[in-house]
């Protein structure tokens, strides 16, 4: 149905409103007016016991359609346990804290053309609420569940936001959670009157760990074939990841992601590198932000509570889903790739959750198209007339390499991460077509 002039003009009245309501005229300065998410606060997951996950969200700046029908974004960070206000303050979000506690306008920001929501997941995390620490998930299956929770919750706070296309986004360790929200939806839909669904119509995954026993088996070569190691250096890392490998196999879940944190360390230590995240950067990524989201003012222009401790990323989280780490969602993504529509992407320097590890899964898949994807060519992607990277696309699936980047693609490549998902989510130029 077409959307009227007179519900656009009510859908606008109701998010100003909304914003003048969250914030006072008298907001610090610290944070400028202009920089307020349009709506903040919290989305039950257990309403008895209070447990919620925190939300900030950003209205389209430029929408190219109603709003009733502009693309949604949620973006969730990985870790697990990291706070997805890395995302928003630090890579894809409006404004971007600087080194001196200042604002500045984001000019790759991901809410350009959509609405953008940002979610402290799971709870604990970030400014999310877990009542006890029992609550926190200990599996995708909980972490799921908690997010079609906060997600439906969200989505039910106006008429405008239900029949918006919603892509969920992410990075890292959200190559899990990513799947399994997605196979979540699509298996919660059909149960439900088609007033309270979803309308998932795609997930992309950055730099993403999705099935770990593929991925895993990837590192000394990604190092060797860079130049990092030597050929007797690459025989090590390949006997402790066959080790790695076996674990997970006999399902000795704990000890396996202990075995993994050893493969981790053991490239650290043979490379050098100040980071695995960017073998090209010479110190590691430099943050602000955590700072600022501990100022007082800061946290009350956010409506959060004061006392609350702002940490990037929860020790007692990351120990909740211990076990988990190592356990694949790739059938989700087999899933959804048949259902939706699937972006991987990442950047060219991680060495983390990289190009090769993301490759050596992909093949794996079983999908009817996986063939025909494999047989594709990867053609040169640029953007406004310059090399940007890589993409590869059949079907429902598309894979992007991203140059210039590294594990926190967006803070590296700002513009060009930006018309990576504008021009995937509405299919155009070279993401467009089969």
């Amino acid at each position: 149905m077409a959307r009227t002039k007179s519900t656009t003009t009510s859908t606008c009245f109701f998010l100003l409103c909304l914003y003048s309501s969250f914030y006072p005229s008298t907001s610090a300065p610290l944070f400028p007016r202009e920089a307020l998410p349009t709506n903040t606060g919290y989305l039950p997951v257990n309403p008895t016991t209070g447990s919620a996950i925190f939300y900030a969200f950003y209205e389209a700046q430029a929408p190219t359609s109603p709003l009733s029908k502009t693309p949604l974004l949620i973006w969730l960070q990985g870790g697990p346990g990291c706070s997805s206000m890395t995302g928003n303050f630090f890579e894809l979000g409006p404004w971007r804290v600087a080194h001196d506690l200042s604002l500045e306008p984001n000019p790759g920001s991901w809410n350009r053309l959509f609405g953008l929501l940002f979610l402290d997941n799971p709870i604990g995390t970030g400014f999310s609420i877990a009542a006890t620490p029992q609550e926190i998930p200990r599996d995708q299956h909980s972490v799921a569940k908690h997010l079609f929770a906060a997600i439906t919750g969200f989505t039910s706070l106006h008429p405008s936001f239900k029949d918006r296309p919603i892509y969920i986004t992410g990075e890292s360790y959200a190559g899990k959670y990513l799947p399994a929200i997605g196979y979540y939806i699509l298996n919660k839909n059909p149960k439900l009157p088609v007033s309270r669904r979803v309308n998932l119509a795609g997930v992309a995954i950055g730099d993403g760990l999705t099935d770990p026993i593929t991925q895993v088996a990837t590192h000394a070569d990604s190092v060797y074939y860079s130049g990092l190691v030597n050929e007797r250096q690459k025989l090590d890392l390949e006997k402790a990841q066959r080790e790695l490998v076996e674990l997970i196999k006999m399902k000795n879940w704990s000890n396996a992601t202990n075995a993994r944190a050893k493969v981790i360390e053991m490239l650290g230590n043979m490379t050098g590198l100040a980071t695995l995240y960017d073998f090209t950067k010479k110190k590691p990524y430099q943050t602000s932000y955590p700072t600022f989201l501990n100022i007082a003012e800061v946290k009350k222009a956010l409506g959060v509570n004061e006392s609350m401790v702002f940490e990037e990323c929860s020790d007692i989280v990351a120990e909740a889903l211990h076990e988990d780490v190592m356990k694949s969602v790739k059938y989700m993504v087999e899933l959804l790739v048949k259902k939706s529509k699937v972006l991987l992407y990442q950047g060219l320097y991680d060495l983390k959750d990289g190009v090769v590890s993301t490759e050596a899964w992909v093949k794996t898949m079983e999908w009817e198209g996986i063939e025909k994807f494999m047989m594709a060519d990867r053609v040169i992607w640029r953007v406004k007339g310059e090399l940007a990277g890589y993409l590869q696309k059949w079907g429902g699936l598309t894979h992007v390499v991203v140059s210039g980047a590294g594990h926190l693609l967006p803070a590296d490549q700002p513009l060009n991460s930006q018309a990576m998902i504008e021009d995937w989510v509405l299919e155009k130029g070279q993401f467009g077509g089969k």
